[in-house]
């Protein structure tokens, strides 16, 4: 079911703001469209969007207005148009949490309600099965928009401070990269030893998925202040890291992306923690003493 509101706006028309375009378009919405060049419009006039001829024009144009620049700055620039006025602002340009907050006061200092939001998907994933974008800040505009914000893939609106989506995507970016950095090192290990990527990377796919079950007890433990364990201890982990390093240099692979968790695990080894659970490397990066 489609909200009320019918009519929206999309400025900036990058690959990420033309998927957001498009997916308006295919489900039905009126969809008026801006970009610093204009003809990046084209392919999507094609498809049924309006055309504004500047950005005030397209923010007076519908009460729904969808930001995806490359930066906040030229969102800044953009937004700062006496046409806000009685608007639902959603930015969707990445940028950190004291961004989004500053951003959320200029839009509401112009009378408009203000969404911030994470991408969590890329430009082929918009409005398909597995995309989602988190969104905080104004929660009465988010349940007035959901329904049209659900053409883009799961709305899922996680508090009312505008800074939190961008947190929660910086942090499950961190956690995409964290795994890359691994799956990558691990992948020129055993091509040190002649075992192709296409042969191994099964392996670590199987590896990981009967690793992760482990994640959600672990959560609930560190959330309950609880750090024993009757699987694999800090202690376990640090006396096999010299070996993991000392290998991999070896076998000519550079073993940089293994050093913070080693240098993390003989920190937590010193400061007491070494029959801990592996959680317990949580509270130092939080704290730097755990």
């Amino acid at each position: 079911m489609q909200s009320r509101t019918t009519s929206v706006t999309v400025l900036g028309l990058g690959r990420m703001g033309a998927a957001l375009a498009e997916a308006l378009l295919r489900d039905g919405h009126t969809v008026t469209v801006w970009n610093r060049s204009a003809a990046k419009a084209a392919p999507l006039v094609a498809k049924g969007a309006v055309q504004a001829p500047d950005a005030g024009a397209a923010i007076a144009a519908s009460p729904l207005v969808i930001v995806c620049l490359s930066v906040y700055a030229n969102a800044e620039e953009i937004l700062a148009s006496d046409a806000l006025a009685g608007r639902t602002v959603v930015q969707l340009t990445s940028g950190a949490p004291d961004q989004a907050r500053a951003m959320a006061g200029l839009v509401t200092g112009r009378g408009a309600r203000y969404l911030d939001g994470g991408i969590m998907a890329v430009p082929q994933m918009i409005g398909g099965p597995g995309a989602l974008i988190l969104y905080s800040g104004d929660a009465d505009a988010f349940t007035r928009h959901k329904d049209v914000l659900a053409a883009f893939g799961e709305a899922r609106h996680v508090g009312a401070d505008p800074g939190l989506a961008p947190l929660l995507d910086f942090a499950l970016l961190d956690a995409m990269y964290g795994m890359y950095a691994g799956v990558y090192h691990a992948i020129a290990l055993a091509r040190s030893g002649g075992v192709t990527a296409s042969e191994f990377t099964p392996m670590i796919t199987d590896w990981l998925a009967a690793m992760m079950p482990a994640f959600p007890e672990q959560a609930r433990a560190l959330d309950a202040g609880e750090f024993g364990t009757d699987v694999s201890s800090v202690a376990t982990s640090q006396i096999a890291f010299p070996t993991l390093i000392e290998t991999s240099v070896r076998q000519g692979v550079d073993p940089a992306p293994l050093l913070p968790m080693r240098d993390l695990l003989d920190r937590a080894v010193a400061d007491g923690h070494g029959a801990d659970g592996l959680h317990r490397l949580i509270p130092l990066l939080e704290t730097g003493k755990g």
